[in-house]
């Protein structure tokens, strides 16, 4: 028999898993308790099946996909539910969290008995044409995850304990979530300097790889900001004692923190952005 897959929570990339899984023949469920009619209204369109926690905890596979504020909540709301049932999913947390964060919310699924995944994901949301994103998977019970690489999921395990695919993540994304804060920082400093033209032109001349990455990463991150602000204070744990390290990555999270007020507010950071890329006539 296929396995049931819990997916918990429906942002974009929990709906866009939940939805491949789903295409390839699989039952996916999740828990809408304290989620908003968005994440509802995702569910839906993914054909993820809303069911009760206590259901939920009955899974064949449970993938947290949260932000990493959460993860360790979520973890803990099912273990709940996990601990006095005979069946046993295999817990894989997807969230982008620290090593030592990691390690936490495995401690708390393996008291509750079950089989505890360190899993990354890097890339953006399964769609058409496209076989990623990437999953890292690390851990003693890493390769119990495998079998749903048969139903579209590009995984890959890699050797080490819990902390090894958060590594990876933290890792990554501190390279291309840095390198987006930091180039939308000095986009609103040019702006402001007036010179925003002058220096879209030299990018054009000078480093013609970088722009079009930068025009690309940039507009995608204004609505996922606030979810990047958790994520930079992870990456602020994850480089430890490297203090400058510390606090670039804890500057980041007070920058996109005011990006996503910015989005939700008035705009004007991500108007001055927007008009940055705009084509000149």
């Amino acid at each position: 028999m296929n396995p049931t897959v819990a997916v918990v929570a429906q942002g974009a990339m929990g709906a866009g898993i939940g939805a491949r899984l789903v295409e390839r023949g699989l039952r996916v469920i999740t828990s809408l308790a304290g989620r908003s009619e968005r994440s509802a209204q995702r569910a839906r369109a993914a054909g993820i099946v809303p069911v009760s926690d206590e259901e939920v905890a009955r899974a064949d596979y449970f993938l947290s996909i949260v932000p990493p504020s959460e993860a360790l909540a979520l973890a803990r709301r099912m273990a709940a539910w996990i601990a006095p049932s005979n069946h046993k999913p295999v817990y894989v947390d997807c969230n982008a969290c620290s090593p030592p964060t990691k390690r936490e919310i495995g401690q708390v699924i393996l008291a509750a008995g079950a089989p505890f995944v360190d899993a990354s994901i890097i890339g953006a949301p399964p769609r058409a044409g496209y076989d990623g994103p990437a999953i890292y998977a690390s851990g003693t019970d890493a390769g119990r995850v495998l079998p749903l690489a048969d139903f579209g999921l590009m995984l890959r395990v890699i050797e080490g304990p819990v902390g090894a695919a958060a590594a990876m993540k933290m890792s990554y994304a501190g390279i291309t979530k840095g390198l987006t804060a930091l180039g939308a920082m000095m986009l609103l400093a040019a702006s402001r300097g007036e010179v925003a033209d002058g220096l879209r032109a030299e990018l054009e001349r000078s480093q013609p790889a970088l722009l079009p990455w930068l025009q690309r990463s940039i507009p995608q991150m204004y609505e996922k900001a606030y979810r990047y602000v958790g994520e930079m204070e992870e990456i602020a744990e994850f480089v430890g004692e490297d203090a400058s390290a510390g606090h670039m990555f804890r500057a980041f999270a007070d920058f996109y923190t005011r990006l996503a007020a910015d989005f939700a507010g008035e705009k004007k950071e991500v108007e001055a952005l927007t008009t940055f890329f705009r084509p000149k006539p």
